[in-house]
């Protein structure tokens, strides 16, 4: 389980690229390594990913033929930084909202609107059919990133970043056509599908 509250980013060192499977070798920053063992949980770009080897600062994940095709990290190139955090443990405070690191969709940048004191994404979701779970202030989670859904319409969605955000993450460095992970709000999915099952259920006996 994550929080979408992102301890660090962290560059990714070394890609081993085999037939629909790859190793991302990272470099973690001394904070995030204690207690780190193999078999670990560690969310990459909002994805949940295993720790398989530790070698003094690097750390190795194994990403397979599912994770890269539902998730941006199939873009990932070597020296590139990605949003890091940490499985959350009992007792840990809920920052943002929770997540269980497993993407949905990705969604595309096709507008950035910035000014002195605002900074607005403007995304469209590879999946369409994702959108009736998106709803006007509910949560979602952007490249493991907790934030609140702004304006909406038929087909995009918005999202508003303060400071720390841009500052602690990868989000206010990405450019306009670039890919992001989506995971929705699990409770929000859980809402619509039951009222759609119940609508189905009311049809059949109409």
């Amino acid at each position: 389980m994550f929080t979408g509250i992102i301890e660090n980013t962290m560059q990714v060192i070394k890609i081993i690229k085999k037939n629909n499977f790859q190793k991302h070798i990272l470099e973690f920053k001394k904070e995030l390594l204690t207690n780190l063992k193999i078999g670990a949980s560690v969310s990459h770009n909002g994805c949940c990913l295993t720790v398989t080897k530790i070698n003094k600062k690097k750390v190795t994940f194994d990403l397979i033929k599912e994770t890269l095709k539902l998730t941006n990290l199939n873009n990932i190139k070597e020296g590139d930084f990605i949003n890091i955090e940490r499985s959350a443990k009992y007792g840990d405070e809920i920052g943002g909202h929770i997540l269980s690191g497993h993407i949905i969709t990705t969604a595309k940048i096709i507008n950035i609107s910035k000014s002195k004191y605002n900074y607005q994404i403007c995304l469209i979701l590879k999946n369409l059919n994702i959108m009736k779970y998106i709803s006007y202030k509910g949560f979602i989670a952007i490249d493991g990133i907790s934030l609140t859904v702004g304006d909406i319409n038929e087909k995009n969605f918005f999202i508003n970043l303060i400071p720390e955000t841009i500052l602690k993450t990868t989000l206010g460095k990405k450019n306009i056509g670039d890919v992001v992970n989506v995971e929705i709000d699990s409770y929000t999915q859980t809402i619509v599908n039951t009222i759609e099952n119940l609508k189905k259920i009311k049809n059949n006996f109409i």
